[in-house]
Parts: structure tokens; C-alpha cells; sequence
């Protein structure tokens, strides 16, 4: 990005950048995640299925005050990372795009976890009995089911990455065209007095968010119809 290009075009490149990528790893990681919590017995399902959920209903400022301890580099992820020579990952996007995995985590797996466990099993059996291996009747019947699961994740997962402040900001910092987010920037034109501008970025953040949510309900009633 031009370090000559106005600030918001900057925040806007690093917040589609963080919200696209994230949302990419968190369907390949949480496919999987949401299938074992729709259908294992293990007595581990409430503890991991806690787990996943606590970004929730924790405050995202203590997420991110641990991730900034683990990332520092004397903790457990900045050893680690620095041992494997990639340096501290504190206020670096990489770190911030590890902070919206796991804060955004929630909002991918719980519609995929739904979706998967609302599969009626007659059907996996019919593709067992034609002899469907397991990835097989995964990719082939799994998942054209649960498309409208997948991009109600895929939406979630995005939309809530854009609307994300206080774990960026405690991981990744205020860094122009590296760590600054929109709702950063917008944080910094209130504290700057700069209402017009927050005007305008705040309006534009809420057209965003509620676009998304009218597409996520018209996608809902077009599946209805379809399998009506």
C-alpha cells in the first residue's frame, strides 16, 4: 500500500486482508472441529465445545492481554516462534490474524457444527453402502448439504473479524498499514476529535455489517425455497 494513500484506504486494505484470511483458516480448521463436536460421544465434547465458545462471553481485552503475554518473547508462543526463527509475533499482522482465529473461532464452527448435526446419517449410509470412502462421502455429500451452513460461517466469520477492537489492539497495536484495522481508526478519529471523519467511517462500517446480515437472510430464504 502507498504510504501516501489516506489512512482509511490503508486500514480498509489491512482489515479485508486479516478478515479474508482468517475467515479462509477458520473454515479449513473449524470443518473438521465442527464435525467432531456433532458427533462424537467423547467425554470431551463439553470441555473442547467450552472452550471453542469462550470467545463469546469473554471480554476481548483479556484475550488479548494473555495472547500478548504468550506472544512476548519470553513466553510459551514467542519462544516457540522465535526458536523456529520466526521472530515475536506480537504487534505483527501475523499475530493479529492468530488473535482473530482464535477470537473469531465461534462465530465459523457453531453454524458448521449445527449444519453437520442437523444431516439426516440415512444418507452417509447410503454413500457407505456404495462403498464411499470417509473423505469421500465428506466432500461429496457432506458438504453440497451444508452450503448453507458454510457460507453462514464464511459471513460470521468475516463480518465479525471486521467489527473486531479491543483484541486487535491489545495484539496487533496501531500500526499504519501493518496492525491498524478500521474500528482502530475509528477509535483514533474519536480520540482526535475528528467527528466528521468518524462519522463517515462509523456509517460505512454499519452499511457494511448490515448488508451482510440482509444477505445472510436472503440466502436463508432462498434455501428454504429451494428445498421446499
Amino acid at each position: 500500500m502507498d504510504a501516501a494513500a489516506p489512512a482509511w484506504l490503508a486500514a480498509s486494505w489491512v482489515t479485508l486482508k486479516l478478515a479474508g484470511l482468517t475467515t479462509l483458516i477458520l473454515l479449513v480448521l473449524g470443518m473438521p472441529l465442527a464435525w467432531w463436536l456433532a458427533h462424537t460421544r467423547s467425554r470431551w465434547r463439553a470441555p473442547v465445545g467450552a472452550v471453542v465458545a469462550l470467545p463469546m462471553v469473554l471480554p476481548p481485552t483479556v484475550l488479548g492481554f494473555y495472547l500478548l503475554i504468550g506472544l512476548a518473547p519470553d513466553g510459551p508462543i514467542g519462544q516457540l516462534t522465535n526458536a523456529l526463527g520466526l521472530g515475536t509475533l506480537a504487534f505483527t499482522f501475523k499475530g493479529l490474524l492468530l488473535a482473530s482465529v482464535l477470537y473469531s473461532l465461534p462465530f465459523v464452527v457453531h453454524p458448521l457444527q449445527a449444519g453437520f448435526a442437523a444431516l439426516p446419517p440415512s444418507l452417509l449410509e447410503a454413500a457407505a453402502t456404495l462403498r464411499a470412502s470417509p473423505l469421500d462421502r465428506f466432500f461429496s455429500v457432506v458438504l453440497p448439504l451444508s452450503r448453507p451452513s458454510l457460507v453462514t460461517a464464511s459471513l460470521l466469520g468475516f463480518a465479525h473479524t471486521v467489527g473486531e477492537f479491543g483484541v486487535v489492539l491489545m495484539v496487533g497495536g496501531n500500526i499504519e498499514g501493518e496492525t491498524r484495522v478500521l474500528s482502530v481508526l475509528l477509535y483514533d478519529q474519536v480520540e482526535g476529535m475528528a467527528y466528521a471523519d468518524a462519522h463517515l467511517l462509523a456509517a460505512g462500517l454499519l452499511g457494511f455489517s448490515f448488508a451482510l446480515l440482509l444477505l445472510m437472510q436472503w440466502l436463508g430464504r432462498r434455501t428454504v425455497v429451494a428445498h421446499g
